[in-house]
C-alpha cells in the first residue's frame, strides 16, 4: 500500500534570490507552519526559517542518521573491483553531512537541538512534542521559531537586506540646548 505524495516547491526569498525549496506537503511539520497565517497575517514560521529548517533535514537524510527497521542491501559491496572507487565518495559524503550536523546542533545549542531535531528531522508534530515534553499547549511553535532563528544564523541566512557595513560609532554629538552649536 503506497500513499501518494503531495510535493510541493515552497519559495523562498533569501538576499533578493529567490530560491525554491522542494518539500513533502504532508510529511513536513515546517512547511504545514510555513502555509499557515497566524493572527497578524504572516506565516507561522518565515521563509529563512523554513529554509533552515530544511537543510538541517537534508543534512540528517544524506548522514543516513534515521533508524531503520529492515535490513540496508545497498551497504554490500557488489564486487571486489570498484569498492574503493564511488563507496568511497559516498562514506566521505555521509561523513561530511554527520559532521554539518553536528557543527549545526553545536550552534544551536541544547536548548534547542532536541526540538531541532525532532521537528526537522524526525517530523514530530508540535501537539506531539508539547505532549512528550509536557509543555503548554502553542508554546513549541515559539521555542521552534527561535530554534530556527538560531540556525538561520549558523547557515549564514538571513530573512532581511543588509546595506553595507560601517564601521562602529566612535562619537555622539547633540545639540546643545538654546542654540545652534
Amino acid at each position: 500500500m503506497s500513499r501518494e505524495r503531495r510535493l510541493g516547491l515552497q519559495s523562498v526569498e533569501l538576499c533578493g534570490e529567490t530560491l525554491d525549496v522542494v518539500v513533502d506537503l504532508d510529511e513536513s511539520p515546517l512547511a504545514w507552519l510555513a502555509s499557515r497565517r497566524g493572527r497578524d497575517g504572516r506565516a507561522l514560521i518565515a521563509p529563512v526559517q523554513l529554509l533552515a529548517g530544511e537543510r538541517l533535514r537534508g543534512d540528517f537524510t544524506r548522514a543516513q542518521m534515521m533508524p531503520r527497521l529492515t535490513a540496508d542491501w545497498s551497504a554490500m559491496p557488489r564486487s571486489a573491483r570498484g569498492s574503493q572507487g564511488p563507496g568511497l565518495a559516498l562514506s566521505e559524503a555521509i561523513l561530511a553531512s554527520k559532521q554539518r550536523l553536528a557543527r549545526a546542533m553545536d550552534a544551536v545549542g541544547p536548548e534547542f537541538s532536541g526540538l531541532l531535531m525532532d521537528v526537522c528531522c524526525f517530523l514530530k508534530g508540535m501537539e506531539q512534542v508539547e505532549r512528550e515534553r509536557g509543555w503548554p499547549a502553542r508554546t513549541a511553535k515559539v521555542v521552534l521559531a527561535l530554534g530556527l532563528d538560531r540556525l538561520a544564523r549558523h547557515y549564514g541566512l538571513s530573512g532581511q537586506a543588509e546595506g553595507p557595513r560601517h564601521g562602529p560609532i566612535r562619537a555622539f554629538r547633540t545639540q546643545p540646548e538654546g542654540g545652534a552649536g
